[in-house]
């Protein structure tokens, strides 16, 4: 299939088709029926035997690096340190989408166990657990809701900024796709940028923050706690061995896992062929809809299949990922024309979605309340 194509789960692939934003002819009852009851079966041991999987190939990794790169002649040294930058972001990308799963209450089933062993991992990774899992449910309760929705809301027409026109060219968008994958995580993070507007000033590290309510606020100071306690470890590392040494084993990797973290959460939500809806037309079961697969070849599997089988994340969000692919495929076919797969190669799909999907509008002759991504 060729850039631009969306695939659906018929035989039939025309491009770009647009979503069904009808109501559908399943219920969510029906999909769950579908798939095979052990699909739903959270395995504490399978779990954790993921977790110490990626982490025992983040440790070989590390410990190559440190010991044997600095014995390599320069230009290979030079090599092997762009292939461990790589390699590791790409493993820890795995283990931050272990703890976004532990989020979910989809690592086992105990709800102690997922929130210790989610704290633990995306403290590691400077990530506030709570604060993030708080968030990001919400934008799984609204997904495709133009009002509710967390992150990554798409812009009417008339809120497009007056400078986005001075991106709208190649300069432009490799620039605003350097700063999205190297600074979007962090300031949506601290600023919420990209993410649904508040009446206030909205940030995932302050405990008073409108994304939460009172009885959340503890576990957001708790959040902020697991970014002390890294970033003192980390600070007591590099006086230890120096910052150079800390970037290059931890702060380069790290900035892989949010340049993916970034890209694939944009691209799950940002195509052509799915609509958008404000609160005339929004149904959760519509808007968990609103979502593609997409490819990552080798990466899917790295990545624990979040990628290529995120519609069906989308529906029954505490299924743990090792299941996700038989349960993607037992539901395809009821699904039909309303499930997208788009295998476009992902760096592919991101230049034509930023040069596509600029705002949303409704269609003039199409449905009120539903809206589609255009950019003219």
């Amino acid at each position: 299939m060729g850039a631009g194509e969306c695939m659906a789960a018929t035989d039939d692939n025309n491009p770009l088709e647009r979503v069904p934003h009808s109501k559908p002819p399943f219920t969510i009852s029906d999909l769950k029926k579908a798939i095979p009851p052990h699909c739903f079966h959270r395995s504490l041991t399978r779990s954790f035997s993921y977790v110490l999987s990626d982490l025992a190939i983040t440790a070989v990794l590390y410990h190559l690096a440190t010991t044997y790169f600095h014995h390599l002649p320069t230009p290979f040294t030079t090599l092997a340190w762009l292939s461990y930058w790589i390699a590791q972001g790409c493993v820890l990308t795995g283990v931050w989408v272990i703890a976004h799963e532990c989020g979910h209450h989809a690592f086992s089933d105990y709800q102690w166990v997922d929130d210790t062993v989610g704290f633990v991992l995306h403290s590691a990774l400077l990530v506030p657990y709570f604060s993030w899992k708080y968030s990001h449910n919400r934008h799984h309760s609204n997904t495709g809701s133009l009002e509710r929705d967390e992150v990554f809301v798409p812009k009417y027409r008339s809120k497009v900024p007056w400078y986005s026109k001075y991106f709208n060219n190649t300069t432009g968008r490799i620039l605003a796709l350097f700063i999205t994958l190297t600074l979007g995580w962090p300031l949506y993070l601290a600023f919420n940028v990209s993410g649904r507007p508040y009446d206030r000033f909205a940030c995932h590290y302050d405990p008073s923050s409108p994304i939460y309510n009172e009885r959340k606020r503890y576990q957001i100071f708790l959040s902020d706690v697991g970014i002390v306690i890294t970033s003192l470890v980390l600070l007591r590392v590099a006086l230890a061995k120096g910052v150079v040494w800390v970037v290059c084993v931890y702060g380069v990797p790290l900035m892989i896992v949010n340049a993916f973290l970034v890209l694939i959460t944009y691209l799950q939500h940002t195509h052509s062929c799915l609509p958008h809806y404000d609160s005339s037309e929004w149904e959760w079961l519509k808007g968990a809809l609103a979502t593609v697969d997409r490819d990552y070849g080798v990466l899917n599997k790295v990545f624990h299949h979040i990628t290529d089988t995120h519609v069906v994340h989308h529906l029954f969000s505490t299924m743990p990922h090792y299941n996700a692919m038989e349960a993607k495929k037992a539901v395809a076919p009821l699904l039909g024309e309303y499930y997208r797969f788009d295998e476009t190669p992902f760096y592919v799909a991101v230049w034509r979605e930023m040069k596509e999907c600029i705002f949303v509008e409704v269609d003039a002759e199409g449905k009120k309340g539903v809206f589609w991504y255009k950019n003219k």
